[in-house]
C-alpha cells in the first residue's frame, strides 16, 4: 500500500478494536479494503457482501481522517445490524456525536487520481472523426470499424492541464 496509510490487515484491526471500543462488538464482521477509483468519495459501505471501502487518494497521510470515515462507514454498519435505518438519521447523528465526530460530510473534496492513465496512444480515424485511446501502439494496419478507413496513430508525450475559457466551462 501507499506510504501513510495503513495496510488492509491494519483496518481490519482498526475495525476490530473500534467495533468494541465504541459498538460493544455489535457490528458484524465487516471485509475492509482500499478502493482506488473514488474520485468524489472518501468512504462507502455495502451489506450484501459486508464491506467498507475506503480511498487511499483522499486518506493518504491523514490518519485522522481515515479514522473518521471508518467509524462514519462503521456507525451506517452498527444501524443495518441492529435493524435500524442506516441512513443520516438523528440516531446516526446522536452516534457521531458521541464519537466526537464532527460532520456527516468530509471536507475532502475531489481526489486527483495516484497514477496518471497508462494510455498512451490515440488512434483517429480522420474521416469520421472516431478516436480510441490505446495502452500498446497500435499496428500499422488498423482500420476505422464504422468506414473501414485507415487510422492514424498518435503517441501522448506529454500530460499537462489546459485552461479552458468561461464559454467552454458553462457547456459542460
Amino acid at each position: 500500500m501507499l506510504p501513510g496509510l495503513p495496510d488492509v490487515a491494519e483496518l481490519q484491526l482498526l475495525f476490530a478494536q473500534y467495533n468494541w471500543m465504541y459498538f460493544a462488538g455489535e457490528i458484524p464482521s465487516y471485509r475492509i479494503a482500499y478502493n482506488a477509483r473514488f474520485s468524489n468519495s472518501a468512504g462507502r459501505i455495502t451489506y450484501k457482501p459486508p464491506v467498507i471501502e475506503l480511498s487511499p487518494k483522499h486518506l493518504v497521510g491523514k490518519l485522522d481522517e481515515l479514522r473518521e470515515t471508518l467509524l462514519h462507514e462503521m456507525i451506517h454498519a452498527w444501524l443495518h445490524a441492529r435493524k435500524q435505518s442506516p441512513g443520516h438519521t438523528p440516531t446516526f447523528k446522536k452516534k457521531m456525536r458521541e464519537l466526537g465526530l464532527r460532520s456527516i460530510y468530509h471536507d475532502l473534496g475531489r481526489a486527483t487520481p495516484l497514477n496518471e492513465s497508462t494510455k498512451r496512444y490515440i488512434v483517429r480515424c480522420e474521416k469520421c472523426t472516431m478516436e480510441l485511446l490505446r495502452k500498446k501502439k497500435p499496428s500499422p494496419n488498423l482500420v476505422c470499424a464504422r468506414c473501414r478507413k485507415p487510422l492514424v496513430a498518435f503517441e501522448v508525450v506529454e500530460m499537462r492541464p489546459v485552461e479552458l475559457s468561461r464559454a467552454a466551462r458553462g457547456r459542460r
